[in-house]
């Protein structure tokens, strides 16, 4: 069965998450797995970041991402939506700043003690993790 991520079932266990986990290829090929805050849409979930941290530089040198989102503690009541795809950075435009308007609502108001605000940094940026392949287990339909 291919699995996409504007499937009903993946959309509503995301809707359910504060935090997944972004992993990304170091220089040397070895990953790097980092909580993130995120939003997701029909067809890709949407990231920010500091620019200069590792996951940024690991994905402007190699778009290839797997974000995991996961529930439970114990097998039987284990629910997990994995996705495998590439970054694509988003330059400053309208939408940009709708998704930040996005993760303002969405985390507020962390994110707005972090920003000092309601602007996003200029030393922020926001990516998209484009899915090619996206598999779950657990979730009900």
């Amino acid at each position: 069965m291919t699995e996409r991520l504007g499937d009903a079932a993946i959309q509503r266990f995301l809707a359910t998450r504060e935090v997944v986990v972004l992993a990304t290829v170091q220089a040397d090929g070895s990953p790097l797995a980092m909580p993130v805050w995120f939003l997701h849409g029909l067809d890709a979930l949407t990231l920010i970041s500091e620019d200069d941290t590792q996951k940024v530089r690991n994905l402007r040198r190699d778009p290839r991402a797997c974000v995991v989102a996961d529930a439970g503690t114990r097998i039987a009541d284990m629910r997990s939506v994995v996705i495998q795809g590439r970054a694509e950075f988003l330059p400053e435009s309208k939408e940009r700043q709708a998704l930040a308007r996005a993760f303002l609502e969405r985390y507020h108001p962390d994110l707005e003690r972090r920003w000092g605000g309601r602007a996003m940094p200029p030393d922020r940026v926001m990516f998209r993790i484009v899915p090619h392949r996206v598999r779950s287990w657990g979730l009900s339909t």
